[in-house]
This record gives C-alpha cells, sequence and structure tokens, in this order.
C-alpha cells in the first residue's frame, strides 16, 4: 500500500507520545486509503474497529524510567542494571527453559489474561546450587520483557536496615506497583529462614510482612526471589508464588555447550568428549570461569585456538578451588 510506511511511522510516533487524537487520525487515513485501492473490506473493518476503540479508554503500562539509579528511598534498598542476555543464552534443562518461556509469554500477553480475569505469572521463586543459573534468568526476563532488573540484596537490607526492614520493603513493593520492572530479592534464604518458637519478633514481622506484600504485588512487575537453601526456607512462603524454579548442577551435555558457548571460535578443533569427563561437579559459573582461564592461557601464547588440555587443567583448578 503506498504510503503506508510513513503511516505506520507516524502511527507509532503518535502511540509512544500518548497523542491518541493524532492516532486515530492517521489511522483514519490507512483505511481512506484502503478504500481507494479497492480494499473495501479492511477498510471497513479498520473503520469499525477505530470507533470501537475510541470508546474505550486506552490502558497504558507504566512507564520504564531510563535511570542510571533509582531515585529516593530506593537508591538505598536496590542496585539497577539493564541486562543483554536473552533466552537464546540460557543453557539447561527443556523443562526450566520451557518455564521462563512460559514467564515471559505470560507477561508479554497479560493483557489479554487481565481482560480474562487471569493474572500472568509474577512471583517466581528460583532454588538451586550457587551459580548455576539463577540470577541470569531474572537477566534474562528483564531483557526479553524490556524491563529494568532491580536486585535487592536481602541480606544487606536485613543487617543494613535493623528494624526498620518491613518498612524498607514495603518500599520496594510501592515501587513495583508503579514502576514496571523485574525486582530480584537476592540472597532469599536470609528472609525466609523456617520459623520456630524461638525466632526473634523481628525476624517474625519481617518474614510476616513480606509475605503480606508478596501475595498483593502487582501483576504489572515480577518478583522474584533466589536461593541455595530450598530446605531452610518456611513452607509458608511457597504458597505465595506463582511458579517455583529448581535448579540442578549441569550434565555433562550441558557442561559443554555453556564451554561451547563461552569459548566460540576458540574451540573449533576441541576433542569435547576428554573434556566433558572433566566437568562433574561444576556449576554453570565455574565452567564459565574455566572455559575464560582457558582461553586467557591460549591468548598468552600467541594462539587462536585453545587446547582440550588447556580447557581440562581449568576445570579440575575450578574444582579444586571449589572443593578447598
Amino acid at each position: 500500500m503506498a504510503g503506508s510506511g510513513d503511516h505506520i511511522k507516524a502511527l507509532v510516533r503518535n502511540h509512544a507520545s500518548g497523542d491518541d487524537d493524532s492516532f486515530y487520525a492517521v489511522a483514519l487515513q490507512v483505511a481512506a486509503q484502503a478504500a481507494r485501492q479497492g480494499h473495501n473490506r479492511l477498510a471497513r473493518e479498520l473503520k469499525d474497529a477505530i470507533e470501537s476503540a475510541k470508546g474505550e479508554p486506552i490502558v497504558r503500562s507504566s512507564p520504564v524510567t531510563p535511570i542510571a539509579q533509582p531515585r529516593g528511598d530506593l537508591a538505598d534498598l536496590v542496585t539497577a542494571s539493564f541486562p543483554t542476555v536473552g533466552l537464546r543464552d540460557l543453557i539447561g534443562p527443556p523443562a526450566l527453559l520451557e518455564q521462563i518461556a512460559q514467564i515471559v509469554t505470560e507477561q508479554r500477553q497479560r493483557r489479554s489474561l487481565s481482560e480474562r480475569g487471569f493474572a500472568p505469572v509474577h512471583r517466581v521463586l528460583l532454588e538451586g546450587p550457587p551459580g548455576t543459573g539463577k540470577t541470569m534468568t531474572a537477566s534474562v526476563l528483564a531483557h526479553e520483557l524490556s524491563l529494568p532488573l532491580l536486585t535487592v540484596r536481602l541480606d544487606s537490607l536485613i543487617s543494613k536496615f535493623l528494624g526498620e526492614t518491613a518498612g524498607k520493603l514495603r518500599v520496594v513493593f510501592e515501587a513495583a506497583a508503579e514502576q514496571r520492572a523485574v525486582y530480584l530479592f537476592d540472597e532469599f534464604d536470609a528472609l525466609g529462614g523456617e520459623r520456630t518458637g524461638n525466632d526473634v519478633g523481628e525476624a517474625r514481622r519481617i518474614l510476616n510482612a513480606f509475605l503480606v506484600f508478596l501475595e498483593q504485588a502487582s501483576p504489572e512487575s515480577i518478583v522474584v526471589a533466589a536461593t541455595n537453601h530450598r530446605i531452610i526456607l518456611d513452607r509458608a512462603l511457597f504458597r505465595r508464588f506463582d511458579m517455583v524454579i529448581v535448579y540442578e548442577m549441569p550434565d555433562i551435555e550441558q557442561a559443554v555447550a555453556v564451554l561451547k558457548a563461552r569459548l566460540g571460535p576458540m574451540a573449533r578443533k576441541m576433542k569435547w568428549t576428554r573434556v566433558g569427563l572433566a566437568t562433574p561437579g561444576l556449576s554453570h559459573a565455574e565452567l564459565v570461569k574455566a572455559a575464560e582461564d582457558a582461553a586467557k592461557r591460549s591468548i598468552m601464547r600467541d594462539s587462536a585456538q585453545v587446547t582440550s588440555v588447556e580447557v581440562t587443567g581449568a576445570l579440575e583448578a575450578r574444582r579444586t578451588a571449589s572443593s578447598g
């Protein structure tokens, strides 16, 4: 359709600026042009859609504030980042990857779900050993949804604001209702330890406050809690999450995939069967570090190819360091 490119650009500009009148005016121009070109059915459907839309208020999602760091009270509680890793960068079991993809899909279609009385997955618990991809998952969610990642270190929050933690948590959840983002509560076990009769009142108040805030959390943002120690978490917490994702240490196939992804062209001549046998017991993060150690060693000997000896040596060094 002649001129449709200019119309599309005008539609996008008007939508982004919130100029609804201009948006509908351009849309009517598109309909008129369709009629002139003989696309009568398309023209009629466009006009009907425009008239219908004019009678409904436009619901706009909360804007993402392009800031390097949050402001006000929130600045003392979270750190902001804008991740660049996506779903294609994640390596893990198919079932785990499907869970993460489901969160992304539901969030992208949250309006359709909301119109039918359903909320998208927006409260997620990530549990597993250190270095298995929990923090990376939060980064992937933020990147795929074009949202900032706001990280709350709960252990630091509790120690820094002793006696005020519940109030500070309220600030974070109020921000989650106002600014759409991925809110990562890292070191979640600092908050979610199993309650006993010997617990101090402050710990119980903090946990109860978090449970209330989590229950009322806005589906516009995603609240992600990450823990290395599921066994110590209060069982009451699990009922509050829409999804629990369990992470395991990578098997040999996944470990080799992690190494391949990090080494890239430097590993074209690698004998992966031998290397794979040296990977059991290492986390995703340790595998990445081992790959980087081997690659740097190769570069320093002025070679564009890393050897299996260098990679297996780096893997063994990582295993020794982690077991020590």
